[in-house]
């Protein structure tokens, strides 16, 4: 028996609401904010939240003098349509790109994203 139950995720960043915006509408999950934190949650339960720090100092990745601290993979049915889409609401196209199945993003705070296929 699980000791205990993964109900989300929390992400650091300098706009709670900001942030939660840019990946509620890329995942199409509903966006819920408060002062200081933010939660997005699609219809099947998962959830990733927000949370608004003072200070915050954003990833500089592939460098590690400033951890990515954490990043999310997500699947797109084609990778041009899906970065065209990811652009367009914000996120940077990283000048670093490892691979030929995924492409690498910072969202609007800085935090590295892939992009992937199968």
């Amino acid at each position: 028996m699980a000791i205990a139950r993964f109900p989300s995720l929390v992400i650091d960043c300098p706009d709670a609401s900001a942030l939660a915006t840019f990946y509620g509408t890329m995942l199409d999950w509903k966006v819920t904010t408060s002062p200081g934190w933010a939660e997005i949650r699609s219809e099947y339960g998962q959830c990733i939240c927000f949370q608004q720090v003072e200070g915050y100092t954003a990833p500089q990745w592939p460098a590690q003098e400033i951890p990515q601290q954490m990043h999310l993979d997500v699947m797109v049915d084609e990778l041009d349509a899906g970065e065209a889409a990811v652009l367009e609401l914000g996120a940077t196209k990283h000048e670093h790109q490892p691979g030929t199945s995924f492409r690498v993003f910072l969202d609007p705070a800085g935090h590295p994203f892939c992009l992937c296929v199968d």
